[in-house]
């Protein structure tokens, strides 16, 4: 894994939240040649994760500077979770939040906070543009991404996301990111 530290002042996509990004060629290659440089530069460290932080040789300042451009025209990854604004499709979608493996139907989430299945799938698709699995999805994947960056394992995540098995879980993250999770942990 190589991470690279930013002061909390430096946020070239002005996120607030966890998003997963396109990480092209030439951003790989720059978050791999700077962490490695970073590192070398600080008395070789060994294996595990590299970070590097504020470097202050003019070649480091500069490749950073390409690096944060880089960033900020990586296009995000579709993890969308839209706030409903509707009091029976909020509560069902706080349920869910709290706990994103709870297995039960859109019929069995709408009998709790009453409103039937019909009445909340025209809402999703209404407030949030997406219906009730899409949403459930984005939510599950964001959960991962969220999991993930924590250091939890890929089997450990799955399930607490609601997937059946890892197996499971890696296909609808590879077809949503592109890659696996764990090669999301490597970039």
């Amino acid at each position: 894994m190589h991470t690279i530290g930013l002061p909390a002042s430096v946020n070239p996509l002005g996120l607030a939240a966890p998003a997963a990004l396109t990480v092209n060629p030439l951003l790989r290659e720059l978050i791999l040649t700077y962490t490695r440089e970073h590192d070398d530069a600080e008395a070789g460290g060994g294996g595990g994760a590299r970070s590097a932080g504020g470097a202050g040789r003019p070649e480091h300042r500069r490749m950073r500077a390409v690096l944060l451009d880089q960033l900020r025209a990586s296009p995000q990854q579709p993890v969308h979770l839209p706030t409903p604004t509707d009091a029976r499709l909020a509560a069902v979608c706080a349920m869910l939040h709290r706990d994103p493996a709870d297995p039960r139907t859109l019929a069995a989430l709408g009998a709790q906070v009453g409103a039937n299945e019909r009445t909340l799938s025209r809402l999703f698709r209404t407030e949030v543009g997406m219906t009730f699995p899409q949403w459930r999805t984005q939510l599950r994947l964001y959960q991962a991404l969220v999991l993930l960056s924590e250091g939890h394992s890929i089997t450990q995540v799955a399930l607490r996301c609601g997937w059946s098995s890892a197996s499971a879980f890696i296909d609808v993250f590879r077809r949503a990111f592109g890659h696996t999770p764990g090669g999301h942990a490597r970039i």
